[in-house]
C-alpha cells in the first residue's frame, strides 16, 4: 500500500524533520526533540500539521437523527457553532472510533474522525444509513489541510500572525470564514477545542490557503511540532489515543468515559451494552499508575498484583512536565481504586506502582 503525503509533506522535509509512517501517511514525529516541542506548547506556542485527519459530511433533512443514531453523545441540543466529542461504537459497546462532531446547520455535520480508521468509520456509517434520509459526503484528502496551533499563545498567533479573528470562541465552538482569495468559494473552519490539554485551534481549509498559513507561522518564528510530542501532551492530561485507551475491546464505559455516553437518549448503536456495562460494571478499567522508581513503563508491559497478571499498560512515559514515570494501564476493576498498590514488569524486572487519576497534568483550557 503506497504510503500517503499531507499538503505540508515537502514543508517537514525542508525543515529536516524526522519522517515515519503514521496511519498511512509518512508523518514528522519531530523537528528538534520531543521535550522542546512539548515544552514549547506547555509554555508558549506550537504549531502540528494534523492533515491526516478525516473529515466526513453528513447531511440532508434527517442528518441530525442519523448522527445522533451512530454517536454516543446528543446532538439534537447543539446549537450551530458547537463542537461534541463523543464515539461511535458497535452493538457490543466496543469503539469504531472517537470523534468530533460539527454541527454546521439543522442540515449539515462534519464529523472529524482518526487518521487511521477513515476507511473503517466511512464503510461503517454507510453500513448504517439504511432508511435515513441522510447523505455522507468524505472530504477530499487531496484538497485539503488541517493545522493545531496549540498553547498559552495561541490566541494571540491566530490573531496577530494568521489574521484570522477568534478571541470570541469558547472551548469547544467553532465558525465559518470565506477565503482570502476573491473567488474561492470554500470556507475556512476556526475552531477551539485541542487534544495537548492546552488552549488551541483548529484551522480547516483548502491546501493552499493551510501552506500559507504554515509559511506565516514558520516566519513568525512559531515551534513546529511532530506527532511524538503530540503523544506526550495528550497522555499527560489523560486523554485517550484510539488503539491505546479505546479499541473494539474498550468500550467507553471501561475507558472511564461515561460522560459522554448519554444514555437518556432514546437509542443509538451500543445504547444497550453500555446501558448494561454501566449498570452491572465491567471487568477492566482503565486507570492511571505512577511508578515508585525511575523505569519507564511502555505500552503493553504487564501489570501485576502479588505475581498476578492483572492487565497491561496502554501507554506510558516519564512525564516532561512532571517529571514522573507514569502510564495508564487496563487492569482487572477489582483493582481500580485509588491508591492500590501493583507492580508492573518492564522487560525482566517488576516495579511498584500506584493506581492514581489518570489525569497526570492539570488542563489549562480557556473556556
Amino acid at each position: 500500500m503506497e504510503t500517503k503525503i499531507t499538503c505540508l509533506h515537502d514543508k517537514h522535509v525542508a525543515l529536516g524533520a524526522l519522517m515515519s509512517p503514521f496511519a498511512g501517511y509518512d508523518m514528522p514525529i519531530q523537528y528538534k526533540d520531543i521535550t522542546t516541542e512539548h515544552e514549547a506548547v506547555r509554555q508558549h506556542v506550537g504549531v502540528f500539521d494534523v492533515s491526516h485527519m478525516g473529515e466526513v459530511d453528513i447531511c440532508g433533512h434527517a442528518a441530525a437523527h442519523f448522527v445522533n443514531h451512530i454517536f454516543t453523545n446528543d446532538v439534537m441540543p447543539m446549537k450551530k457553532g458547537q463542537i461534541l466529542y463523543g464515539m461511535m461504537c458497535y452493538e457490543n459497546g466496543g469503539v469504531v472510533d472517537d470523534l468530533l462532531v460539527y454541527k454546521r446547520s439543522d442540515e449539515l455535520y462534519t464529523l472529524v474522525i482518526n487518521a487511521a480508521n477513515i476507511d473503517k468509520d466511512i464503510e461503517w456509517l454507510r453500513q448504517n444509513l439504511d432508511g435515513w434520509n441522510a447523505e455522507i459526503r468524505p472530504w477530499d484528502v487531496d484538497e485539503f489541510g488541517q493545522l493545531a496551533v496549540q498553547g498559552p499563545e495561541s490566541e494571540r498567533v491566530m490573531e496577530q500572525v494568521l489574521s484570522l479573528p477568534c478571541r470570541e470562541l469558547t472551548f469547544y465552538t467553532f465558525k465559518e470564514l470565506p477565503a482570502p482569495e476573491r473567488g474561492d468559494k470554500r470556507n475556512i473552519i476556526v475552531s477551539r477545542t485541542g487534544y495537548t490539554g492546552e488552549d488551541g485551534f483548529e484551522v480547516y481549509g483548502h491546501k493552499d490557503f493551510i501552506r500559507m498559513c504554515w509559511d506565516k507561522l514558520m516566519a513568525a518564528g512559531v515551534q513546529p511540532c511532530g506527532l511524538g510530542c503530540r503523544d506526550t501532551l495528550r497522555f499527560e492530561v489523560g486523554l485517550p489515543l484510539y488503539g491505546d485507551e479505546l479499541s473494539a475491546d474498550i468500550s467507553p464505559v471501561m475507558a472511564g468515559l461515561s460522560m459522554f455516553v448519554k444514555l437518556d437518549k432514546p437509542e443509538f448503536v451500543g445504547r444497550e451494552a453500555l446501558a448494561r456495562q454501566k449498570a452491572e460494571g465491567v471487568a477492566k478499567k482503565l486507570v492511571g499508575l505512577e511508578l515508585k522508581d525511575k523505569a519507564i513503563a511502555r505500552h503493553e508491559c504487564q501489570v501485576l498484583k502479588d505475581g498476578e497478571v492483572i492487565g497491561y499498560v496502554t501507554t506510558g512515559y516519564r512525564s516532561i512536565s512532571t517529571g514522573k514515570s507514569v502510564c495508564m494501564a487496563l487492569i482487572d476493576a477489582a483493582y481500580a481504586k485509588l491508591d492500590t498498590e501493583v507492580e508492573v514488569q518492564v522487560r525482566k524486572k517488576t516495579f511498584p506502582a500506584v493506581v492514581v487519576k489518570k489525569q497526570f497534568y492539570s488542563k489549562s483550557y480557556k473556556k
